[in-house]
């Protein structure tokens, strides 16, 4: 069966139709948009501005603006695109070390038992607090959330990808291509990689939400992102002391905006994770 006809099984390993390709189709639609938005935005609506301080929603600045007079829907949008942009290369980092991990545990004793003491340290460790530890650690900003966030969530992942690695490795054609003479890495790419593809597929999906949320909790406590750059955690951290000044629409837009994508990709992870699991009855 190829990598697309388990994407179009429905939950359960029915043919469901198009449930994950069509929540696929719908949460990368979000994205682009999101990009091509914040790409198109003219510079100015990211400016302050002095005459239009603490506005409401209105014509003119359809979701307000802040106390500097910026326009929320603008900085959300740029804000949006930012924790995209670190999202996608935070999943694909932690993506990459499970599937690594995961391949190296299916090929020696010795890789299995280090990468299975690796993985419950990692899991046994309080999540937020060793986010917090890595960003710190490799300088905050940026450059910090990412490492955050790659080396904190593949975890679960990497256990996943290392039991379906075994029993891959288990098999009868990888002891035939073992009895060939083919190395270890050879038959890591050509047998163990190729039937691991959904489950990365699905699991990078589900990291991804997942790396947009840290980075919005790291910039809110001034670990992530810089205050000077568009940021959801950001604009949470400064709207904190807006409501209390009855701003309200300074924090709902941003929040309601990172809860949306978190959502949509939260969803079509579930189902694709669903929709890639064997089907009931199969051994």
């Amino acid at each position: 069966m190829t990598a697309l006809e388990i994407l179009s099984r429905g939950p359960g390993g029915t043919r469901g139709g198009r449930h994950p390709l069509w929540r696929g189709a719908g949460a990368a639609g979000l994205v682009l948009l999101i990009l091509a938005a914040a790409a198109l935005m003219p510079e100015p609506w990211l400016d302050v501005n002095a005459q239009a301080v603490g506005r409401a929603p209105g014509p003119a600045h359809a979701l307000g603006t802040d106390s500097l007079g910026r326009d929320v829907a603008a900085r959300t949008l740029a804000a949006l695109a930012m924790s995209v942009k670190i999202g996608l290369l935070a999943a694909t980092a932690s993506t990459a070390i499970a599937l690594i991990l995961g391949l190296a545990a299916a090929l020696g004793r010795v890789a299995d038992h280090v990468v299975g003491v690796l993985t419950e340290l990692v899991l046994g460790l309080p999540h937020f607090v060793l986010l917090i530890m890595v960003a710190f650690a490799t300088g905050a900003g940026a450059t910090g959330v990412i490492f955050a966030v790659a080396l904190t969530h593949w975890p679960r992942l990497a256990r996943v990808l290392r039991h379906e690695a075994q029993t891959v490795a288990a098999s009868d054609y990888v002891a035939t291509s073992r009895a060939l003479g083919r190395s270890r890495p050879w038959i890591a790419r050509h047998h163990l990689a190729p039937h691991l593809l959904p489950q990365v597929v699905a699991g990078f999906v589900l990291i991804f939400p997942h790396a947009i949320l840290h980075e919005a909790g790291l910039s809110f406590i001034g670990l992530g992102i810089e205050p000077h750059l568009p940021s959801i955690g950001v604009m949470l951290s400064d709207s904190l002391r807006e409501i209390v000044a009855g701003h309200w629409w300074v924090a709902a837009a941003p929040g309601a905006g990172l809860v949306i994508v978190a959502l949509s990709f939260e969803r079509f992870g579930e189902v694709l994770r669903a929709a890639t699991a064997p089907p009931e009855g199969t051994p």
